[in-house]
């Protein structure tokens, strides 16, 4: 157990607990959710301590009373027995967690192959991700979306967050995390009227959302572009140029937005799903300078990479990462997410175990 990084964090703790009394903070909410978010994420941490050194304080007084006398002896190794499942859940907490786990996200759907079934299968993950949303009672905001013909979606973007601070630390991207990636479906579509199984696939790709003071964006940098907006087929939905495209010249980045009738509207969603993106950008060019027990294990949020297949002849959902198996895909459409993030979240968590095993061999 790493004294120094528990130490730091409890100091940390405790500054933040003098924030949130300090009444001029909430004259920035934006900072009050900020702050309110690490506190929240370290209270587990703190109270695990604490709990550590009750058991040692009485361990401590167990051992006086078995030294006056002896029948206390049982009593010294009772608590003594206590101490080591305490000192590994505390050790396990002090492992560096994902810094973006107490964050809303963006997520993007973009069908791929496939044409028109693809579409639909789009717009299947996007019903399969509000439900869960909404099992867990998040909000989910339509940011931008392009539909298809036959009701399928071709591109959409949503933003999914908690309502108020999430507890102890564990926002949506701690759960959304690992859906990054090509999600394929086979299946008969509705188009195909010889009752042949196709394969499809769809996009998907889930970002922190970022705040303001996480990236800078010089005005400079950006090139933007209007144009008016198109529904399915191509067809203009609009008289006025008020969909808005971004370019991001540093990085070659573009964004566009057409979902709201408000150029101004267009261009504040535009740069929110910037911001994220460039947040992404920096953090995967972070993870690539560190060392690879410090590499995300299971996460992706490259969508050339197939993660997961949907089979609905068999009923079957198969994450391809980690070799989850499951026979209850209606229900996984349905929202019913959870035994497979689980399963996800189990196997990053035993990784970065590992990785930090190893850092301690080399130490």
């Amino acid at each position: 157990m790493s004294t120094d990084r528990l130490t730091t964090l409890l100091a940390e703790y405790a500054e933040l607990e003098k924030r949130m009394e300090d009444p001029s903070i909430h004259s920035d909410q934006a900072l009050v959710r900020r702050v309110g978010r690490r506190f929240a994420e370290l209270a587990p941490l703190y109270a695990a301590n604490a709990e550590l050194e009750a058991a040692r304080a009485d361990l401590a007084a167990a051992k006086e009373l078995a030294a006056e006398d002896p029948g206390f002896a049982s009593e010294v190794e009772a608590v003594a027995a206590t101490l080591a499942p305490l000192e590994e859940k505390l050790g396990e907490m002090l492992i560096p967690r994902d810094p973006n786990d107490a964050k809303d996200v963006i997520i993007e759907i973009k069908a791929g192959e496939g044409g028109q079934e693809s579409a639909l299968f789009a717009g299947d993950l996007l019903r399969m991700y509000t439900r869960y949303a909404e099992r867990h009672g998040w909000v989910v905001e339509v940011i931008d979306s392009q539909e298809s013909d036959l009701g399928g979606v071709k591109d959409i973007s949503i933003g999914v967050r908690t309502k108020g601070v999430p507890d102890g630390g564990h926002g949506v991207w701690s759960r959304m995390k690992w859906e990054g990636g090509v999600h394929r479906v086979q299946r008969v579509p509705v188009t195909e009227s010889q009752g042949r199984i196709h394969t499809s696939a769809a996009g998907v790709l889930v970002l922190p959302e970022a705040e303001e003071v996480d990236v800078e964006i010089a005005p400079g940098d950006l090139r933007i572009d209007v144009f008016r907006s198109s529904g399915p087929g191509g067809q203009s939905v609009n008289t006025t140029d008020s969909a808005v495209r971004i370019t991001h010249i540093p990085t070659g980045t573009v964004v566009s937005c057409q979902n709201e009738k408000s150029q101004l509207q267009n261009k504040e969603s535009a740069l929110r799903i910037l911001r994220s993106r460039l947040l992404a950008i920096a953090q995967e060019e972070a993870d690539a300078a560190a060392s690879d027990s410090r590499k995300a294990q299971v996460r992706t949020v490259d969508r050339s990479e197939r993660i997961r297949t949907y089979n609905f002849p068999q009923n079957r959902i198969t994450d391809h990462r980690i070799g989850y198996t499951a026979y209850n895909l209606d229900l996984v459409l349905g929202g019913e997410l959870d035994a497979v993030l689980d399963a996800l979240a189990e196997a990053d968590r035993a990784a970065r175990l590992a990785g930090e095993s190893e850092i301690g061999r080399r130490g």
